[in-house]
Protein backbone atom coordinates (compact mmCIF):
# COMPACT_ATOMS: atom_id res chain seq x y z
CA UNK A 1 0.00 0.00 0.00
CA UNK A 2 2.83 2.37 0.84
CA UNK A 3 4.37 1.88 -2.60
CA UNK A 4 1.00 2.07 -4.39
CA UNK A 5 0.08 5.33 -2.67
CA UNK A 6 3.50 6.80 -3.43
CA UNK A 7 3.03 5.97 -7.13
CA UNK A 8 -0.43 7.56 -7.04
CA UNK A 9 0.97 10.82 -5.65
CA UNK A 10 3.90 10.95 -8.09
CA UNK A 11 1.59 10.23 -11.03
CA UNK A 12 -0.31 13.45 -10.40
CA UNK A 13 2.56 15.27 -12.09
CA UNK A 14 3.32 17.86 -9.40
CA UNK A 15 6.33 16.15 -7.82
CA UNK A 16 8.93 16.83 -10.50
CA UNK A 17 9.86 13.21 -11.14
CA UNK A 18 10.86 11.85 -14.55
CA UNK A 19 8.51 9.50 -16.37
CA UNK A 20 11.41 7.06 -16.74
CA UNK A 21 11.90 6.66 -12.98
CA UNK A 22 8.16 6.56 -12.29
CA UNK A 23 7.84 3.69 -14.77
CA UNK A 24 10.68 1.86 -13.00
CA UNK A 25 8.84 2.24 -9.69
CA UNK A 26 5.61 0.94 -11.26
CA UNK A 27 7.53 -2.04 -12.67
CA UNK A 28 8.89 -2.83 -9.20
CA UNK A 29 5.37 -2.65 -7.78
CA UNK A 30 4.01 -4.98 -10.48
CA UNK A 31 6.73 -7.51 -9.62
CA UNK A 32 6.00 -7.16 -5.86
CA UNK A 33 9.57 -5.99 -5.17
CA UNK A 34 9.15 -4.30 -1.82
CA UNK A 35 11.74 -2.34 0.13
CA UNK A 36 12.40 -2.95 3.81
CA UNK A 37 10.75 -0.09 5.72
CA UNK A 38 11.02 0.34 9.51
CA UNK A 39 7.80 1.11 11.36
CA UNK A 40 9.44 3.63 13.69
CA UNK A 41 11.32 6.81 12.96
CA UNK A 42 8.72 9.19 11.54
CA UNK A 43 7.34 12.24 13.34
CA UNK A 44 4.96 13.07 10.49
CA UNK A 45 6.63 16.40 9.79
CA UNK A 46 8.02 16.33 6.23
CA UNK A 47 5.49 13.59 5.95
CA UNK A 48 6.88 10.15 6.66
CA UNK A 49 10.45 11.15 5.84
CA UNK A 50 12.43 8.19 7.23
CA UNK A 51 10.07 5.39 6.06
CA UNK A 52 9.80 6.88 2.55
CA UNK A 53 13.60 7.23 2.43
CA UNK A 54 13.87 3.49 3.11
CA UNK A 55 11.23 2.81 0.44
CA UNK A 56 13.36 4.77 -2.04
CA UNK A 57 16.57 3.10 -0.86
CA UNK A 58 15.41 -0.30 -2.08
CA UNK A 59 14.31 1.12 -5.42
CA UNK A 60 17.83 2.54 -5.82
CA UNK A 61 19.31 -0.93 -5.32
CA UNK A 62 20.49 -0.22 -1.79
CA UNK A 63 19.47 -1.82 1.50
CA UNK A 64 17.10 -4.81 1.68
CA UNK A 65 14.14 -5.80 -0.46
CA UNK A 66 11.58 -8.63 -0.61
CA UNK A 67 9.78 -10.40 -3.42
CA UNK A 68 7.73 -13.64 -3.51
CA UNK A 69 10.52 -15.36 -5.46
CA UNK A 70 13.54 -14.24 -3.43
CA UNK A 71 12.30 -13.48 0.06
CA UNK A 72 14.43 -10.94 1.94
CA UNK A 73 17.85 -10.21 0.46
CA UNK A 74 19.85 -7.25 -0.82
CA UNK A 75 17.86 -4.94 -3.10
CA UNK A 76 20.10 -5.11 -6.15
CA UNK A 77 19.84 -8.91 -6.24
CA UNK A 78 16.04 -8.74 -6.00
CA UNK A 79 15.74 -6.15 -8.77
CA UNK A 80 18.14 -8.01 -11.07
CA UNK A 81 16.30 -11.27 -10.43
CA UNK A 82 13.18 -9.64 -11.85
CA UNK A 83 14.94 -8.01 -14.78
CA UNK A 84 14.64 -4.54 -13.25
CA UNK A 85 17.20 -1.74 -13.07
CA UNK A 86 17.56 0.53 -10.02
CA UNK A 87 16.37 4.11 -10.30
CA UNK A 88 19.02 6.78 -10.74
CA UNK A 89 18.03 10.12 -9.20
CA UNK A 90 17.81 13.28 -11.29
CA UNK A 91 17.33 16.86 -9.96
CA UNK A 92 14.41 17.20 -7.45
CA UNK A 93 13.69 13.45 -7.52
CA UNK A 94 15.23 12.75 -4.11
CA UNK A 95 12.82 15.19 -2.49
CA UNK A 96 9.93 13.89 -4.59
CA UNK A 97 10.42 10.38 -3.31
CA UNK A 98 10.77 11.05 0.42
CA UNK A 99 8.17 13.80 1.09
CA UNK A 100 4.59 12.75 1.82
CA UNK A 101 2.12 11.12 4.21
CA UNK A 102 1.90 7.72 2.56
CA UNK A 103 3.01 5.57 5.50
CA UNK A 104 0.37 6.94 7.85
CA UNK A 105 -2.32 6.82 5.18
CA UNK A 106 -1.48 3.26 4.07
CA UNK A 107 -1.62 1.93 7.63
CA UNK A 108 -4.64 4.15 8.28
CA UNK A 109 -6.45 2.79 5.23
CA UNK A 110 -6.05 -0.77 6.50
CA UNK A 111 -7.25 0.31 9.95
CA UNK A 112 -10.35 1.97 8.46
CA UNK A 113 -11.23 -1.02 6.27
CA UNK A 114 -10.89 -3.45 9.17
CA UNK A 115 -12.75 -1.09 11.50
CA UNK A 116 -15.64 -0.93 9.05
CA UNK A 117 -15.79 -4.72 8.85
CA UNK A 118 -15.69 -5.30 12.62
CA UNK A 119 -18.22 -2.53 13.32
CA UNK A 120 -20.81 -4.26 11.13
CA UNK A 121 -20.14 -7.62 12.73
CA UNK A 122 -20.20 -6.13 16.24
CA UNK A 123 -23.93 -5.49 15.74
CA UNK A 124 -24.49 -9.15 14.87
CA UNK A 125 -22.50 -10.41 17.85
CA UNK A 126 -24.25 -8.03 20.26
CA UNK A 127 -27.62 -9.24 18.94
CA UNK A 128 -26.54 -12.82 19.68
CA UNK A 129 -25.64 -11.82 23.23
CA UNK A 130 -28.96 -10.05 23.68
CA UNK A 131 -30.79 -13.23 22.63
CA UNK A 132 -28.67 -15.39 24.94
CA UNK A 133 -29.48 -13.03 27.84
CA UNK A 134 -33.19 -12.99 26.93
CA UNK A 135 -33.19 -9.29 26.17
CA UNK A 136 -35.90 -7.35 24.42
CA UNK A 137 -35.88 -5.74 21.00
CA UNK A 138 -38.11 -2.86 22.11
CA UNK A 139 -35.17 -0.45 22.47
CA UNK A 140 -34.56 -0.69 18.71
CA UNK A 141 -37.97 0.66 17.72
CA UNK A 142 -37.51 2.95 14.70
CA UNK A 143 -39.61 5.73 16.25
CA UNK A 144 -37.13 6.07 19.13
CA UNK A 145 -34.21 6.56 16.79
CA UNK A 146 -36.08 8.90 14.47
CA UNK A 147 -36.05 11.40 17.37
CA UNK A 148 -32.24 11.34 17.43
CA UNK A 149 -31.38 10.87 13.78
CA UNK A 150 -27.64 10.31 13.84
CA UNK A 151 -26.90 8.21 10.72
CA UNK A 152 -24.91 5.52 12.54
CA UNK A 153 -27.49 5.14 15.29
CA UNK A 154 -30.31 4.68 12.78
CA UNK A 155 -28.36 2.10 10.77
CA UNK A 156 -27.39 0.05 13.83
CA UNK A 157 -30.96 0.05 15.18
CA UNK A 158 -32.22 -1.16 11.80
CA UNK A 159 -29.65 -3.96 11.81
CA UNK A 160 -30.81 -5.07 15.25
CA UNK A 161 -34.45 -5.05 14.13
CA UNK A 162 -33.57 -7.16 11.09
CA UNK A 163 -31.70 -9.66 13.27
CA UNK A 164 -34.23 -9.85 16.12
CA UNK A 165 -37.62 -9.07 14.56
CA UNK A 166 -40.01 -11.75 15.81
CA UNK A 167 -42.60 -11.43 13.00
CA UNK A 168 -40.16 -12.06 10.17
CA UNK A 169 -37.62 -14.42 11.79
CA UNK A 170 -39.19 -15.79 15.00
CA UNK A 171 -37.05 -16.58 18.02
CA UNK A 172 -38.17 -19.54 20.10
CA UNK A 173 -36.05 -18.27 22.98
CA UNK A 174 -37.88 -14.94 23.04
CA UNK A 175 -41.27 -16.60 22.70
CA UNK A 176 -40.92 -19.36 25.29
CA UNK A 177 -38.76 -17.66 27.91
CA UNK A 178 -40.74 -14.67 29.12
CA UNK A 179 -38.95 -11.36 29.42
CA UNK A 180 -39.28 -10.34 33.06
CA UNK A 181 -37.17 -7.16 33.38
CA UNK A 182 -38.37 -3.60 33.04
CA UNK A 183 -35.52 -2.81 30.66
CA UNK A 184 -32.12 -4.14 29.66
CA UNK A 185 -28.69 -3.00 30.81
CA UNK A 186 -27.05 -0.24 28.79
CA UNK A 187 -24.63 -2.64 27.10
CA UNK A 188 -27.65 -4.21 25.36
CA UNK A 189 -30.15 -1.38 25.19
CA UNK A 190 -27.76 1.34 24.03
CA UNK A 191 -25.99 -0.52 21.23
CA UNK A 192 -27.43 1.79 18.53
CA UNK A 193 -26.08 4.83 20.36
CA UNK A 194 -22.64 3.38 21.21
CA UNK A 195 -22.08 1.31 18.07
CA UNK A 196 -23.67 4.08 16.02
CA UNK A 197 -21.12 6.75 16.86
CA UNK A 198 -18.33 4.26 16.10
CA UNK A 199 -19.82 3.85 12.62
CA UNK A 200 -20.07 7.61 12.14
CA UNK A 201 -16.47 8.03 13.32
CA UNK A 202 -15.25 5.47 10.79
CA UNK A 203 -17.14 7.26 7.99
CA UNK A 204 -15.61 10.60 9.02
CA UNK A 205 -12.08 9.21 9.09
CA UNK A 206 -12.58 7.39 5.78
CA UNK A 207 -13.53 10.66 4.10
CA UNK A 208 -10.37 12.39 5.35
CA UNK A 209 -8.11 9.49 4.33
CA UNK A 210 -9.69 9.24 0.87
CA UNK A 211 -8.84 12.90 0.33
CA UNK A 212 -5.35 12.43 1.75
CA UNK A 213 -4.33 9.40 -0.28
CA UNK A 214 -5.44 11.15 -3.50
CA UNK A 215 -3.58 14.38 -2.71
CA UNK A 216 -0.25 15.86 -3.71
CA UNK A 217 1.75 15.80 -0.47
CA UNK A 218 5.20 16.50 -1.86
CA UNK A 219 7.37 19.61 -1.39
CA UNK A 220 8.15 21.74 -3.26
CA UNK A 221 5.28 21.25 -5.71
CA UNK A 222 5.76 21.79 -9.42
CA UNK A 223 3.09 23.54 -11.52
CA UNK A 224 4.48 22.98 -15.00
CA UNK A 225 1.57 24.60 -16.82
CA UNK A 226 2.24 27.82 -14.89
CA UNK A 227 6.02 27.55 -15.00
CA UNK A 228 6.40 27.71 -11.22
CA UNK A 229 7.67 25.63 -8.31
CA UNK A 230 6.29 26.47 -4.85
CA UNK A 231 7.40 25.39 -1.38
CA UNK A 232 4.50 24.73 0.99
CA UNK A 233 3.38 22.39 3.73
CA UNK A 234 1.20 19.68 2.16
CA UNK A 235 3.55 17.08 3.65
CA UNK A 236 2.39 17.90 7.19
CA UNK A 237 0.55 14.88 8.61
CA UNK A 238 -1.90 16.67 10.90
CA UNK A 239 -5.02 15.64 8.97
CA UNK A 240 -4.44 11.87 9.00
CA UNK A 241 -2.84 12.05 12.47
CA UNK A 242 -5.87 13.69 14.09
CA UNK A 243 -8.31 11.51 12.15
CA UNK A 244 -6.56 8.27 13.12
CA UNK A 245 -6.41 9.26 16.77
CA UNK A 246 -10.16 9.82 16.53
CA UNK A 247 -10.57 6.42 14.86
CA UNK A 248 -8.82 4.71 17.79
CA UNK A 249 -11.09 6.40 20.31
CA UNK A 250 -14.27 5.68 18.35
CA UNK A 251 -13.60 2.05 17.42
CA UNK A 252 -12.22 1.12 20.85
CA UNK A 253 -15.69 1.62 22.29
CA UNK A 254 -16.88 -1.45 20.40
CA UNK A 255 -14.45 -3.50 22.50
CA UNK A 256 -15.22 -1.56 25.67
CA UNK A 257 -18.93 -2.37 25.52
CA UNK A 258 -18.29 -5.90 24.22
CA UNK A 259 -16.17 -6.77 27.26
CA UNK A 260 -19.03 -5.68 29.53
CA UNK A 261 -21.42 -7.94 27.62
CA UNK A 262 -18.97 -10.84 28.04
CA UNK A 263 -19.04 -10.14 31.79
CA UNK A 264 -22.84 -10.31 31.76
CA UNK A 265 -22.72 -13.64 29.93
CA UNK A 266 -20.19 -15.13 32.36
CA UNK A 267 -21.65 -13.78 35.60
CA UNK A 268 -24.53 -16.04 36.79
CA UNK A 269 -26.04 -13.26 38.90
CA UNK A 270 -26.53 -11.24 35.70
CA UNK A 271 -27.15 -13.96 33.12
CA UNK A 272 -29.22 -16.66 34.86
CA UNK A 273 -26.84 -19.02 33.07
CA UNK A 274 -24.20 -21.38 34.55
CA UNK A 275 -21.15 -19.58 35.92
CA UNK A 276 -18.57 -18.87 33.22
CA UNK A 277 -20.82 -20.65 30.69
CA UNK A 278 -19.76 -24.18 31.54
CA UNK A 279 -21.23 -27.17 33.34
CA UNK A 280 -19.41 -28.56 36.38
CA UNK A 281 -18.06 -25.13 37.21
CA UNK A 282 -16.19 -26.41 40.23
CA UNK A 283 -13.97 -28.49 37.98
CA UNK A 284 -13.93 -26.24 34.88
CA UNK A 285 -13.08 -22.54 34.63
CA UNK A 286 -15.03 -22.14 31.40
CA UNK A 287 -14.86 -18.63 29.93
CA UNK A 288 -13.30 -17.03 33.01
CA UNK A 289 -9.82 -16.61 31.51
CA UNK A 290 -11.22 -15.77 28.07
CA UNK A 291 -13.02 -12.88 29.75
CA UNK A 292 -9.77 -11.90 31.47
CA UNK A 293 -8.13 -11.79 28.04
CA UNK A 294 -10.84 -9.46 26.76
CA UNK A 295 -10.42 -7.24 29.82
CA UNK A 296 -6.64 -7.12 29.27
CA UNK A 297 -7.05 -6.12 25.62
CA UNK A 298 -9.55 -3.40 26.51
CA UNK A 299 -7.22 -2.04 29.18
CA UNK A 300 -4.32 -1.99 26.72
CA UNK A 301 -6.51 -0.14 24.22
CA UNK A 302 -7.27 2.56 26.76
CA UNK A 303 -3.57 3.45 26.82
CA UNK A 304 -3.24 3.19 23.04
CA UNK A 305 -6.20 5.54 22.61
CA UNK A 306 -4.26 8.42 24.15
CA UNK A 307 -3.81 10.71 21.12
CA UNK A 308 -0.26 10.91 19.80
CA UNK A 309 -1.16 13.94 17.66
CA UNK A 310 -1.37 16.18 20.75
CA UNK A 311 2.42 15.83 21.01
CA UNK A 312 4.99 17.77 19.00
CA UNK A 313 8.80 17.83 19.20
CA UNK A 314 10.84 20.33 17.25
CA UNK A 315 13.19 18.75 14.68
CA UNK A 316 15.48 19.79 11.82
CA UNK A 317 17.14 22.69 13.67
CA UNK A 318 13.73 24.17 14.55
CA UNK A 319 12.63 24.41 10.91
CA UNK A 320 10.22 21.54 11.51
CA UNK A 321 9.09 23.11 14.77
CA UNK A 322 5.60 21.56 14.79
CA UNK A 323 5.09 17.91 13.87
CA UNK A 324 2.05 15.62 13.73
CA UNK A 325 3.31 12.28 15.12
CA UNK A 326 0.98 10.73 12.53
CA UNK A 327 3.03 7.57 12.06
CA UNK A 328 2.37 6.55 15.66
CA UNK A 329 -1.30 7.57 15.30
CA UNK A 330 -1.61 5.15 12.39
CA UNK A 331 0.25 2.29 14.06
CA UNK A 332 -1.80 2.68 17.24
CA UNK A 333 -5.07 2.82 15.30
CA UNK A 334 -4.32 -0.46 13.54
CA UNK A 335 -3.35 -2.14 16.82
CA UNK A 336 -6.54 -0.86 18.51
CA UNK A 337 -8.65 -2.30 15.67
CA UNK A 338 -6.86 -5.66 16.00
CA UNK A 339 -7.68 -5.74 19.72
CA UNK A 340 -11.31 -4.85 19.01
CA UNK A 341 -11.51 -7.80 16.59
CA UNK A 342 -10.10 -10.16 19.21
CA UNK A 343 -12.46 -8.99 21.97
CA UNK A 344 -15.46 -9.43 19.69
CA UNK A 345 -14.18 -12.88 18.70
CA UNK A 346 -14.33 -13.80 22.40
CA UNK A 347 -17.85 -12.40 22.70
CA UNK A 348 -18.91 -14.40 19.64
CA UNK A 349 -17.63 -17.57 21.32
CA UNK A 350 -19.30 -16.71 24.62
CA UNK A 351 -22.66 -15.80 23.06
CA UNK A 352 -22.81 -19.03 21.06
CA UNK A 353 -21.81 -20.99 24.17
CA UNK A 354 -24.64 -19.31 26.07
CA UNK A 355 -27.13 -20.42 23.41
CA UNK A 356 -26.22 -24.03 24.22
CA UNK A 357 -28.04 -23.66 27.55
CA UNK A 358 -31.25 -22.61 25.76
CA UNK A 359 -31.33 -25.67 23.52
CA UNK A 360 -33.45 -27.14 22.02
CA UNK A 361 -34.92 -23.64 21.63
CA UNK A 362 -33.54 -21.66 18.71
CA UNK A 363 -32.88 -18.00 18.14
CA UNK A 364 -33.87 -16.08 14.98
CA UNK A 365 -33.02 -17.47 11.53
CA UNK A 366 -30.11 -15.08 10.79
CA UNK A 367 -28.56 -15.55 14.23
CA UNK A 368 -28.88 -19.33 13.89
CA UNK A 369 -26.80 -19.02 10.72
CA UNK A 370 -24.08 -17.27 12.73
CA UNK A 371 -24.26 -19.99 15.38
CA UNK A 372 -23.92 -22.68 12.69
CA UNK A 373 -21.00 -20.81 11.12
CA UNK A 374 -19.08 -20.71 14.38
CA UNK A 375 -19.88 -24.34 15.17
CA UNK A 376 -18.38 -25.30 11.80
CA UNK A 377 -14.96 -24.30 13.21
CA UNK A 378 -15.38 -24.41 17.03
CA UNK A 379 -17.23 -27.07 19.00
CA UNK A 380 -19.14 -26.25 22.22
CA UNK A 381 -17.10 -26.00 25.43
CA UNK A 382 -18.15 -28.99 27.51
CA UNK A 383 -15.02 -29.02 29.67
CA UNK A 384 -11.80 -27.00 29.90
CA UNK A 385 -9.50 -27.00 26.90
CA UNK A 386 -6.96 -24.64 25.36
CA UNK A 387 -9.12 -21.76 24.11
CA UNK A 388 -6.50 -19.83 22.14
CA UNK A 389 -7.26 -21.97 19.08
CA UNK A 390 -10.99 -21.21 19.45
CA UNK A 391 -10.31 -17.48 19.68
CA UNK A 392 -8.06 -17.62 16.61
CA UNK A 393 -10.73 -19.49 14.63
CA UNK A 394 -13.44 -16.99 15.62
CA UNK A 395 -11.09 -14.09 14.84
CA UNK A 396 -10.46 -15.52 11.37
CA UNK A 397 -14.22 -15.61 10.70
CA UNK A 398 -14.39 -11.92 11.57
CA UNK A 399 -11.35 -11.02 9.46
CA UNK A 400 -12.93 -12.77 6.47
CA UNK A 401 -16.29 -11.06 7.24
CA UNK A 402 -18.06 -14.41 7.23
CA UNK A 403 -20.27 -13.43 10.15
CA UNK A 404 -21.54 -10.47 8.14
CA UNK A 405 -21.98 -12.58 5.00
CA UNK A 406 -24.07 -15.10 6.97
CA UNK A 407 -26.70 -12.54 7.98
CA UNK A 408 -26.67 -10.18 5.00
CA UNK A 409 -29.35 -12.04 2.96
CA UNK A 410 -31.72 -11.88 5.93
CA UNK A 411 -31.05 -8.18 6.45
CA UNK A 412 -31.84 -7.49 2.82
CA UNK A 413 -34.98 -9.62 3.06
CA UNK A 414 -36.08 -7.71 6.16
CA UNK A 415 -35.45 -4.38 4.44
CA UNK A 416 -37.52 -5.46 1.43
CA UNK A 417 -40.41 -6.56 3.66
CA UNK A 418 -40.34 -3.20 5.45
CA UNK A 419 -40.39 -1.36 2.12
CA UNK A 420 -43.38 -3.40 0.94
CA UNK A 421 -45.18 -2.70 4.21
CA UNK A 422 -44.64 1.07 3.82
CA UNK A 423 -45.84 0.96 0.21
CA UNK A 424 -49.04 -0.84 1.25
CA UNK A 425 -49.67 1.77 3.93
Amino acid sequence: MLLALRINTLAKGHSGISLENLQKIVAAFNESCLSWVPEQGTVGASGDLAPLAHLTLGLMGEGRMWSPQTGWTDSRTVLEGHGLTPISLKPKEGLALINGTQMMTSLGAEAVERAQAIARQADVIAALTLEALRGTNKAFDKDIHALRPHPGQIVVAQRFRSLLHSDVFPSQIAEVKAYDRVQDAYTLRCCPQVHGVANDTIDFVKKILNTELNSGTDNPLVFADQGKTVSGGNFHGEYPAKALDFLSIGVHELANISERRIERLCNPSLSELPAFLVKDGGFNSGFMVAHCTAAALVSENKVLCHPSSVDSLSTSAATEDHVSMGGWSARKALRVVQHVEQVLAIELLAACQALEFHRPLKTTAPLEKVYELLRSVVRPLDKDRVMSFDIEAAHKLLLEEKVWDAVLPYMEQFKESQEKSRNVQ
